[in-house]
């Protein structure tokens, strides 16, 4: 934990809170604090800082914090992302919270289990405490937006169009494709299926509505390998 994460609700008028939680347990466990101590620290959403340790006990931490920073800008790039399985999802949102970005939709294709949609890791819940943890990890406290599309075609021609207006628009894919582009300065949206790849009609549904296939070359890379390789090249 490199950022210690507060929901506004929980402060005083006096910007203090008392933790019970995770948080306090790591706390104890990990930095085993002192009154007087300092942490960095963040509000949900809001500006980064630091909090001081006004008690801490066995059974809570009270904090009080001041605010000082903006947190780090966000990528600028809109994510469509083929559902992947319930782990590799709870491990993908993590990496995508501490890379950046911002705006996430999930997708299902031909390749994606119907089953996947099932997955207890889909509850509102569990996405909010991977997205958490990937924000403590970066330090950063804006908290990205997780959208799902259960139809593809539907999506791509109804929604697409003006959620990737004034975008460079790419979709990664295995095959005979220009090279991923690097250091872009403009904001992308990028398309990434499930580890067999879109279908070749979903490729044709994307390249219709303005998308370039681009690949990262020979090797087949699980999804959280391919969107980590894909935003550091492109960003």
């Amino acid at each position: 934990m490199n950022l210690l994460l507060l929901d506004a609700s929980e402060l005083n008028i006096h910007y203090e809170a008392c933790l019970t939680d995770r948080r306090h347990q790591h706390l104890k466990s990990i930095h085993k604090p002192v009154a007087g101590d300092h942490f960095k620290a963040g509000i949900i959403n809001g500006q980064v800082g630091s909090a001081v340790i006004l008690e801490h006990t066995s059974d809570f931490t009270r904090i009080q914090l001041t605010l000082e920073t903006s947190p780090p800008a966000a990528l600028p790039v809109t994510l469509l992302l083929a559902l992947p399985r319930p782990r590799m999802l709870a491990r993908s949102l993590e990496h995508l919270s501490t890379l950046g970005v911002k705006d996430i939709h999930l997708l299902h294709t031909a390749r994606v289990e119907k089953s996947y949609w099932q997955s207890p890791e889909l509850q509102a819940g569990k996405i909010h405490q991977h997205l958490l943890l990937g924000l403590e990890q970066a330090r950063d406290t804006l908290l990205p937006q997780v959208s799902f599309h259960q139809r593809f075609k539907p999506f791509v021609e109804d929604h697409l169009p003006e959620l990737s207006a004034a975008s460079r628009k790419l979709v990664a894919h295995p095959g005979n494709y220009p090279e991923c582009p690097r250091g872009l300065q403009e904001r992308v949206t990028l398309a990434i299926g499930p580890e067999g790849g879109f279908v070749d009609y979903e490729i044709d549904k994307l390249v219709a509505g303005g998308f370039q296939p681009v690949q990262l070359g020979e090797r087949i890379l699980r999804v959280e390998t391919a969107v980590t390789a894909l935003l550091a090249r492109l960003f």
